[in-house]
């Protein structure tokens, strides 16, 4: 059986914790080091309902996407939600890792994961939007662009990313000519409106990625509709984009456990945490 500091080692060799952004905080938040680790669990994020999963399904180690603690903190007394999160962590003997911007940049990473669930890669190679400059093989990098099998209106892509990507309150919004042929798709796991010229720049049909802003989405959709390129929209939930990476993580932590003759139990959380939960349309 593992001690915490094996799972910790291989999970660092996936996702190195030096390849993640200068602001992320990721890494181990709480765990006895040589605690001897049966059961995983992988999630989005560090709240409380998927602590409550863990606690019951008896897991040794909760492994999230997003931080706990992303911006610091001078307390964790129990009168605040990630307070109670690292007490109830602590006293069931639940380590807490995380694997943030590191996962984004992976090969493969959160966007493999979401390329993978809507058929990108499935007859041809993936890039990534922004390449990693450290990485010599070129697959290392924030978001994938790549070639749908087989070619579809904005319209059918909306309905299609919506009938595979994990059910939310929003849904799946796209800003473009429903009838427009979309035949390279680029995508970004979480908030990616950052990348939206460099989408614009390799000449993708369509981008998918989540919290597109106001502004931005306008600026390029009329950019588009004025010079008659760029690409269509499709904005999905946060956590939607990014779940896909929990079960790719699993199977990869799955890999590894029976190369090391561990016997490791992994899941994924079923618990929906995106923070919408209800979605109504206004009519007139």
């Amino acid at each position: 059986m593992p001690v915490l500091t094996d799972v910790i080692s291989s999970l660092d060799a996936l996702w190195p914790p030096d390849t993640a952004e200068d602001w992320d905080a990721v890494g181990t938040v709480c765990g006895e080091p040589d605690a001897p680790v049966r059961r995983v669990l992988f999630a989005v994020d560090p709240v409380p309902v998927v602590v409550e999963e863990a606690i019951a399904a008896d897991v040794d180690l909760l492994v999230t996407h997003h931080p706990l603690y992303l911006r610091g903190t001078t307390t964790v007394a129990t009168d605040t939600f990630k307070g109670r999160v690292v007490h109830s962590l602590i006293r069931h003997g639940i380590a807490l890792h995380v694997a943030h911007t590191n996962a984004d940049r992976a090969d493969p990473g959160v966007s493999d994961a979401l390329a993978g669930r809507l058929g990108l890669g499935a007859d041809s190679p993936l890039v990534p939007l922004v390449p990693d400059p450290a990485d010599p093989t070129g697959r290392r990098g924030l978001g994938r662009f790549g070639r749908l099998p087989a070619p579809m209106t904005l319209a059918a892509l909306a309905e299609h990313a919506a009938a595979r990507l994990p059910a939310t309150a929003q849904g799946i919004r796209a800003a473009g000519d429903p009838d427009r042929t979309v035949r390279t798709l680029a995508v970004c796991g979480g908030s990616g409106d950052s990348l939206l010229e460099r989408v614009r720049a390799l000449g993708a049909d369509a981008y998918l990625t989540a919290d597109l802003r106001h502004h931005p989405a306008s600026e390029a959709a009329e950019t588009t509709a004025h010079t008659g390129s760029g690409p269509a929209l499709l904005d999905a939930a946060h956590w939607a984009t990014e779940h896909p990476w929990c079960e790719q993580a699993a199977g990869q932590l799955t890999a590894i456990a029976a190369e090391s003759g561990w016997n490791l139990d992994v899941r994924v959380s079923g618990r929906v945490t995106d923070p919408w939960s209800t979605h109504a349309v206004m009519l007139r």
